[in-house]
C-alpha cells in the first residue's frame, strides 16, 4: 500500500512560526487585509502520526480534545488532498500538540501544511509544492508558507512568498494563558490599517512594528505585560494576533537564563529559528530508502 520507515510511528514535525514583522496595508472588498510580514519557522512545534487506511476514511485519533474532529485542519487538509487526487486511501492521525493554541504561531496552519506534505507522499498523490501549496491556501492563508518550508517575504493576504535568509538566533518565546482568536483582531474597528509598504533594507534596518500589538494589548492587558516584562532583557515583539510575544538572543545559554525567571502563570519555550522548516528534513529522512 505505502512505503516508508515506520509509517506508523514515524514524527512529521509541524513547526511553530514567528512573525518577525506584521504590517497591514489595507482592507480588501473581500473582507481580507493585504499584509506585509516576514515568516520565520522554529525548531518547535507540534509532531503529527499517520497510519495508512484502505477504506478511504479519514480519522483523527488523537489531538485537541476542544476542537471537533471534522473541523480540525488536519482533517480538512487530508480531505481535500483526496477530493483534489481522486486519493481511495485514508489515514488515522494522531496529533501530539505543542504549539499554544491561540498564541499567533500558526500552530493549525502548520498541521494542515505537513498534513498534506506527509500524505502527498505516504499515498503517493504526486502533486508539487505548488499545487499543495495552492490547495493549502483553501484551507488558511497562513498553510502556503508552512507548505513552502522556507523562511520568507510575505505579501498579499500572506500567500505571495518570496524565500529570505535571515539570522537565524536562539529565541524565547512567552505566551500568556489565553487564547487570541485571529478573526477578533482583524475584524476589530480600532485596528490600523494604513501602513505604507517597506522594503527589505526597511525591514534590515529595524524599520517595521506588529500593526496588531496595541490592539490585542489594549484587550488583552496580560499581552503587554508580557512584552514589557521580556523587553527588559532583550527587544520583544508579539507573533501575529498574539498572544505569543519573543525575544531573540545570540546563544541559548542567553535565551535559558531569562526563561528560568519566566513567571510562573506564563509558558514558555526556546527554539532555534530556522531558514528551512524541520518539515522537509523529516521529508527527505522519510523518503530515503
Amino acid at each position: 500500500m505505502t512505503e516508508g520507515p515506520l509509517t506508523g510511528d514515524f514524527p512529521w514535525p509541524a513547526p511553530a512560526k514567528l512573525n518577525l514583522f506584521l504590517h497591514i496595508l489595507g482592507r480588501r472588498a473581500d473582507g481580507y487585509h493585504d499584509l506585509q510580514s516576514v515568516f520565520q519557522m522554529l525548531d518547535y512545534g507540534d509532531d503529527l502520526y499517520f497510519e495508512p487506511r484502505d477504506d478511504g476514511a479519514v480519522r483523527r485519533v488523537g489531538g485537541p480534545a476542544g476542537i471537533p474532529q471534522d473541523e480540525d485542519l488536519v482533517v480538512r487538509a487530508a480531505r481535500a488532498l483526496q477530493a483534489a487526487t481522486g486519493c481511495r486511501q485514508g489515514c488515522d492521525i494522531r496529533v501530539h500538540k505543542r504549539i499554544p493554541l491561540g498564541g499567533g504561531l500558526g500552530g493549525g496552519s502548520s498541521d494542515a501544511a505537513t498534513t498534506l506534505v506527509a500524505l502527498n507522499l505516504i499515498w503517493r498523490t504526486g502533486r508539487t509544492t505548488d499545487q499543495l501549496a495552492a490547495l493549502g491556501l483553501t484551507l488558511g492563508a497562513d498553510v502556503p508558507v508552512f507548505v513552502r518550508g522556507t523562511a520568507a517575504w510575505a505579501e498579499g493576504v500572506g500567500e505571495r512568498l518570496r524565500p529570505v535568509e535571515v539570522a537565524e538566533p536562539w529565541f524565547l518565546v512567552v505566551t500568556p494563558r489565553l487564547a487570541i482568536g485571529t478573526r477578533e483582531i482583524f475584524n476589530a474597528p480600532e485596528l490600523p490599517r494604513d501602513s505604507a509598504p517597506i522594503g527589505w533594507r526597511d525591514f534590515l534596518q529595524g524599520r517595521h512594528r506588529n500593526d496588531c500589538e496595541a490592539t490585542v494589548c489594549a484587550r488583552y492587558p496580560e499581552v503587554r505585560r508580557a512584552l514589557d516584562w521580556l523587553g527588559r532583557f532583550a527587544p520583544s515583539r508579539m507573533s501575529g494576533t498574539g498572544a505569543s510575544v519573543f525575544a531573540a538572543f545570540a546563544e541559548r545559554t542567553q535565551a535559558t537564563a531569562v526563561r528560568d525567571q519566566v513567571p510562573t502563570e506564563w509558558n514558555a519555550f526556546i527554539a532555534r529559528g530556522c531558514n528551512r522548516s524541520p518539515l522537509y528534513l523529516a521529508a527527505e529522512t522519510w523518503a530515503k530508502p
